[in-house]
Parts: C-alpha cells; structure tokens; sequence
C-alpha cells in the first residue's frame, strides 16, 4: 500500500473529544510507514497540515484504499465518490454505524494491519436509476442504499404504480415506495416494514412508504428484476431520492427505472465482518 485517501466528516469530528489526536495520529502512522495521504479540506485543516489537502472527489484517484471518518452517511457519499475504483473502509466516529465498524480510538492501533495488508474484502451491490420523461433520460444516479420516491411536499398520498420488469406488481396508494439493496435493507426500508437481508444476498427490495390500505407489503424480488416507479398526475410534488442524501424532482410524466447496477462497492474490514453480531449490536437485541 503506497497511498491512503482520507475523507472525514467534519461535524463528527468536531463533536469527538479525542477525534482530531486520533487522526493526527494515524495520519503519523501512515505516513511513518511510507504511504502517501491526501485528506479533504476539513481533514486536512483538523491535523494543521493544509498541504494534504484535495477536493474530496478526487481523494479515490490513485489510492489503494479510502478511509472515511464519520458515519453510514460519510460512507454512503464515499461509495458513490469511489464508485468501484477503491476500497473503503469505515471509521465511526460516532451513531448507529451499520458500515463503519471500526472505532476511531482503534485507527491508529489499525494503521499497521492496513498497511499490510491484513484487511478483509466483501462486496457490496448497489444499484443504478433513470429519470426518463418523454424526451428520454434526464438524469441518472447510483445508490448503495436506496432509491426512495416520495412526495416532496405536503401530507397527502399519492398513488405510484410500480412495474417489475414488464409486469405491473401494484398501484400504492402511499406516501412513496423505497427500491433498497441488502446494504439498504437495515436503513429506511426497514423503518418502513420491509425485511431485513443478508448483503450477501443477491436481491432487490420494494417497500411502500405508510401505504394507505392494510394488503401492501414488501416484496422481494430478483436483482437482475428492473423496477419501475411512476406517480400518477396529482398536483404533488414529487421527487427522487438517492441514499437520502441526492434530490432530483420528478416531472409529470416521468418515471424512474431502477436496476442493479455493473458497479459494486468493496467495504474493507479488519478482521471477518460479522452481519448478525452487528445486528444484535446495533438494533439492541437481547439474548437470554
């Protein structure tokens, strides 16, 4: 391993006692053992060294591996950013932490196992979406998550017809219905009601969002299935969102297709990732 990319989250890092010591630390690991660091601007501005500083889309360009200091969402951003070119590896700096499942106090004590090249490997799916009108497409997006669409407005349902591949599946009249991967299957989806799916599990999720009849459920479906979401004219709002965190409106009309994407995500892990363990961790389950 000849180079590192950084990314932190400033607003974790900030509410984290320790977190810059621990940083500036790691970073003196890193480069003691000769690998090369680049941070964004945050990163770079938290441990006095402005010269490491890059833009934080180009942090995955030449790097053997990614680490993102912060939580789900950093990681979320990080993965559409590295879009498969890099492994990332999660630092939690607090919160739920479905994928960061390395503490930060540990980062500096990990440094040597990173950098030879004790880290283990699992891949991700994710999925890729069309905003397509009469026109054609007017927007693309890629999600490890989700695809969530929604009313953007106020407190009416709408009615959104979903297709697997050519097949209508169901006409929800709903708040929205979310398109979720594995990885997506423990965020909003499973607020929603849907299940919860092994990652390793290779399917696609379509969860309606407070559907407004007792019948719908979430349904399961095959990831090589493409879903396809319209509203129905209403007067609504409506918009597309990608792993909460990227908006696109929707124009009446229009439709968004949904598919697994070619791309996958590689999440890098310092010993054997366990799901159920981080289950029981993180959702508080109880054991007798």
């Amino acid at each position: 391993m000849t180079r590192v990319g950084m990314l932190v989250n400033p607003t974790r890092l900030a509410a984290s006692p320790q977190g810059p010591a621990l940083l500036r630390e790691a970073l003196g690991g890193f480069e003691a053992r000769g690998v090369a660091v680049r941070l964004n601007g945050p990163g770079a501005a938290a441990v006095g060294r402005p010269e490491l500083a890059a833009d934080d889309a180009a942090l995955p360009d030449g790097a053997d591996l990614l680490v993102v200091l912060g939580g789900d969402g950093t990681i979320l951003r990080a993965a559409r950013m590295a879009a498969g070119r890099v492994a990332v590896l999660g630092v939690n700096l607090g919160g739920l932490g479905f994928l960061a499942d390395l503490p930060v106090a540990e980062l500096p004590a990990a440094v040597p196992a990173i950098t030879d090249g004790a880290l283990r490997f699992d891949e991700r799916t994710m999925l890729e979406g069309e905003v397509v009108g009469a026109a054609g497409v007017r927007a693309r997006a890629l999600a490890l998550n989700d695809m969530v669409v929604a009313k953007a407005g106020v407190a009416r349902v709408i009615r959104i017809s979903t297709r697997v591949n050519d097949e209508h599946l169901a006409t929800y009249p709903a708040d929205g219905v979310i398109v979720a991967t594995p990885t997506g299957s423990t965020a909003y989806s499973l607020s929603a009601g849907g299940p919860i799916i092994h990652p390793q599990v290779d399917v696609i999720v379509v969860t309606p969002i407070c559907p407004h009849t007792f019948t719908a459920r979430p349904v399961v479906v095959a990831a090589t299935a493409t879903v396809t979401v319209a509203v129905e004219p209403s007067g609504e709002e409506v918009c597309l969102s990608v792993d909460g965190q990227e908006s696109h409106d929707l124009r009446e009309g229009e439709r968004v297709v949904i598919r697994q994407a070619a791309i996958r995500t590689r999440l890098a892990h310092l010993g054997a990732p366990s799901f159920y363990s981080i289950l029981r961790t993180k959702l508080g389950w109880g054991e007798r």
